[in-house]
């Protein structure tokens, strides 16, 4: 997907890439969609784009549905709920991070893996405030205005993070529960190698919880997999990765060290309880990913000007 533009990914079913994070936007009957998270606060413009060249201006979305609700999957939300006054569903868990009562475990940049990771500790971790707009997912896993899907409660990269499920296609809107690039790497999200990987590492705060949702997500046996970042995967390539994915986790998705390896955050519907000790003073390190960000970020920039 390029930055300003939006492909199909199923019958019903668009996507559109933001910057690094992709939203999705759903639809079931005429005059009716739904919005898949809100990706980054730079994307109002282009979701409401979008939008209207989908479903026709002043069409609005009959609800939001996040996955979960991380800076990078809720950016655009306030502004949007200004056009578009509508109820922003989540998962019960999530809600302390939705309605400013909590904010996110902290970002882990000693899990290694790139520069995304290393930087991870300038990322917001929230939390936002909506609470004239949301509303808690229903206990029996269907989802408002869409017939036909379910949701999967998939929690380790959040707490109450969840993935869309369409039977009737094997369709998987898998949030951040895996995704298609790996995501800790600055040069890979550039220029959007597709590989299926675990959640980014950075933003991971239970890594027992992680695998057992991507086990849960491979015994669905989904056929299109269109994730919170990377491209989307489907046939052959998606069952022998996600089935890798899986069998493997420890080897290919855990980092060998950080913070919530060895013992994870403890969240409950308040939000955060308790928070492992860091186990690294990371400040020296991260000075140095920074400068060297830095110097990436101009060679890409020189790069592209040719």
């Amino acid at each position: 997907m390029e930055d300003k533009t939006y492909t199909q990914v199923a019958p019903g079913v668009w996507g559109m890439k933001i910057v690094f994070v992709n939203i999705y936007m759903v639809t079931t009957a005429p005059g009716s969609w739904v919005l898949v998270d809100a990706g980054l606060k730079t994307g109002t413009e282009k979701i409401i784009k979008m939008a209207e060249e989908l479903f026709g201006r002043d069409v609005p979305p009959s609800a939001i549905v996040l996955t979960h609700g991380h800076f990078d999957h809720v950016g655009a939300l306030k502004e949007l709920l200004i056009k578009w006054p509508v109820k922003v569903h989540a998962h019960p868990l999530e809600l302390p991070y939705l309605t400013g009562r909590s904010s996110y475990p902290p970002a882990d940049p000693t899990a290694g893996g790139g520069l995304m990771t290393a930087l991870s500790f300038i990322y917001p971790k929230g939390p936002i405030n909506i609470t004239p707009h949301v509303v808690a997912l229903a206990k029996d896993g269907t989802l408002p205005y869409l017939p036909g899907w379910e949701y999967i409660h998939t929690p380790g990269h959040s707490p109450g993070h969840v993935s869309l499920f369409r039977a009737a296609d094997r369709l998987l809107l898998a949030g951040d529960a895996f995704v298609n690039v790996r995501s800790e790497s600055l040069l890979a999200v550039i220029a959007q190698k597709k590989e299926l990987s675990g959640p980014p590492r950075y933003f991971t705060p239970n890594w027992l919880a992680a695998a057992m949702s991507v086990k849960k997500l491979r015994d669905l046996k989904p056929e299109i997999a269109a994730t919170g970042h990377g491209p989307v995967i489907q046939g052959d390539e998606l069952t022998q990765g996600l089935g890798d994915l899986a069998n493997n986790f420890q080897e290919l998705a855990m980092p060998s060290n950080g913070r919530y390896v060895n013992e994870p955050a403890k969240t409950n519907k308040k939000g955060v309880q308790y928070l492992p000790p860091a186990r690294f003073n990371t400040a020296l390190v991260c000075a140095v990913f920074v400068f060297s960000a830095v110097a990436v970020f101009g060679l890409v920039k020189k790069i592209q000007s040719r």
